[in-house]
């Protein structure tokens, strides 16, 4: 329902309270609900939109992907108090983890070594203290963050931009793999056959934000992705954090203004434990 808000796809669901009564609606149904209009209703029950459907949901029945609806008891609780929440999530792997303390890492897909190695760090330090990471698997940053995590055996959740049935980048499916291997979680709002669109990838970072007790950027340029994870994290009430770089980088660039804004910077691990433990 590529076109339905998530207000719009809320009320529905509180109304029917599952995605399978809804299945079984009919047009008189869905006018009854307020804010419901006839171009939302038309989608609902669009015969192709309904082919595709039953066929992702084949799909998911057979590779273990689980249906979570806003009022299901595994919803986590810490997206239900976000603007904009996502009425269904798709996930794979292991869901205990959306109740675990965690922490976001995120930054610049194109980072440096010092990034790199940070991340890592970061990542392994925090795992070791029984936090989970969460992060994009997207290159750079976010692709270090779940290494780092897996190579202390820790937890770690990938929320991605597009369907479960396809890892973008595909240079990540290996760890993908790696991540469900390890005890790790996949997790998508959108459905089986969503292709990565550019645009769902900003909106996916409330996600990533919404998920965490706190958000550290490791590395940013201006503007990018991870700034707006953490302008999400300002709202949502998080904290965030900080790793100061080179003043002379591009990338450093996002890290040290938000510093200059006040986010806790990070020099270790520790900066960041006292802070949410």
């Amino acid at each position: 329902m590529e076109t339905m808000t998530s207000i719009q796809k809320e009320k529905i669901l509180k109304k029917f309270k599952s995605p399978e009564i809804i299945w079984n609606l009919d047009k008189e149904n869905l006018r009854e609900i307020e804010g419901i209009d006839e171009n939302c209703i038309d989608e609902i029950l669009n015969p192709k939109y309904r082919f595709n459907l039953e066929k992702y949901v084949n799909y998911m029945n057979e590779n273990d992907i689980h249906i979570i609806n806003l009022f299901d008891e595994v919803y986590p609780d810490k997206l239900k108090n976000i603007y904009d929440k996502p009425v269904i999530l798709f996930a794979k792997g292991n869901l205990k983890l959306l109740r675990k303390k965690s922490i976001a890492i995120v930054g610049c897909r194109e980072c440096s070594l010092y990034g790199k190695k940070v991340a890592l760090e970061l990542a392994f330090e925090l795992a070791k203290q029984n936090i989970c990471i969460i992060s994009g698997l997207a290159r750079g940053i976010d692709k270090y963050s779940h290494i780092g995590a897996i190579k202390e055996k820790g937890s770690t959740i990938a929320v991605i931009g597009n369907g479960l049935d396809n890892i973008y980048p595909y240079e990540n499916s290996k760890l993908a793999e790696e991540i469900l291997k390890n005890n790790g979680l996949i997790l998508s709002e959108y459905i089986i056959g969503t292709k990565p669109n550019k645009m769902n990838f900003p909106a996916r970072n409330r996600i990533i934000s919404g998920l965490s007790d706190g958000i550290v950027i490791v590395e940013a340029k201006n503007k990018s992705g991870a700034l707006i994870t953490a302008d999400f994290g300002l709202e949502q009430g998080k904290e965030i954090f900080a790793v100061p770089g080179n003043i002379y980088s591009n990338n450093s660039f996002g890290t040290n203004d938000l510093i200059r804004q006040g986010a806790n910077i990070v020099t270790c691990c520790k900066d960041i434990i006292d802070y949410i433990v």
